[in-house]
């Protein structure tokens, strides 16, 4: 593991000790107070703090941070012993590929991204070995693997499963009770969906880890074994679209914005009819934008 989520990691939970010695509703100390409790930099608070709300176990409004439910085990994230490098590699490979805009029929050298991610080579090709299941990479014959796109029949097939699953996981969002952590989740969003619409112009890249953010929070309250490898396929291709036309981002992201903003609208409304219809609409726009960007990578 990389040593900055390490140190995520440990910070988040010392960060969650400390909680677990404030009563109820009590504040939270500045971001500058919680950098000297757990020994790191502001950026890394804040990123603990965004999880905190998340999970429902802090509200952070600007500088005002209130205790809203004490802290529970499974609240903790595990610090992976050291040598274990690889238990975030697929979110560190993603990232990569969306960082660097990483276009289909890249080759990957193992040795190199070996060194990139700090993952020994056979750790590495266990990983590329799990995404050539969904044909999302395949050994080149020469050595070595290679980046792929997707066949239109891929994009159509795993839209229409995605849509029966978060349909699903919209109506149980809208039965869920008041105390249920997800609506703590989607307010948090709310909020960081209106603030980056207030900045498209300059930070429309950021709505990818937005809208998995967004997409996750929905599809928690459904707690199914089943789809869990499916969701990870999910990330790959809806979340971090490392292949899709980048000419046309910021408006997609934009209306996206507005299509999560309506579906949680109507979910706080608790009228699920509603947000299934929002939902529907969304998850038909962005089966249609991938299989625009299929087109466009002459893949469909």
């Amino acid at each position: 593991m990389a040593r900055s989520d390490t140190r995520y990691r440990e910070a988040y939970n010392r960060i969650l000790a400390y909680c677990e010695t404030l009563p109820l509703d009590a504040q939270i100390p500045s971001e500058t107070q919680l950098g000297d409790i757990a020994g790191v930099s502001r950026t890394v608070i804040r990123r603990c703090l965004s999880r905190l709300a998340e999970l429902g176990v802090i509200v952070w409004n600007g500088r005002d941070k209130r205790l809203l439910r004490m802290p529970r085990p499974e609240d903790r994230i595990a610090v992976p012993e050291a040598g274990s490098h690889s238990a975030d590699l697929e979110q560190r490979f993603l990232d990569w590929v969306l960082r660097f805009d990483v276009p289909a029929n890249t080759a990957l050298s193992v040795a190199e991204l070996s060194r990139t991610f700090d993952v020994p080579q056979h750790e590495l090709k266990e990983f590329l070995a799990g995404l050539s299941r969904f044909g999302l990479v395949q050994r080149r014959p020469e050595g070595g693997w290679r980046l792929l796109g997707f066949t239109k029949g891929f994009a159509i097939e795993l839209s229409d499963f995605r849509t029966i699953l978060e349909l699903h996981a919209v109506s149980q969002v809208a039965e869920a009770p008041v105390d249920h952590p997800v609506w703590a989740q989607l307010a948090k969003i709310r909020d960081d969906h209106v603030q980056l619409r207030a900045h498209m112009d300059s930070d429309f890249h950021e709505f990818s880890k937005l809208d998995e953010r967004f997409h996750q929070a929905v599809n928690s309250v459904v707690r199914n074994r089943f789809t869990v490898e499916f969701q990870k396929v999910i990330s790959l291709i809806f979340h971090y679209h490392y292949m899709w036309d980048k000419t046309e981002e910021k408006d997609r992201n934009a209306a996206a914005i507005e299509e999560h903003l309506a579906i949680i609208d109507a979910l706080e409304a608790r009228d699920a009819a509603a947000a299934r219809n929002a939902a529907q609409r969304h998850l038909r726009t962005s089966k249609t934008t991938l299989l625009s960007s299929l087109r466009q990578h002459d893949l469909g």
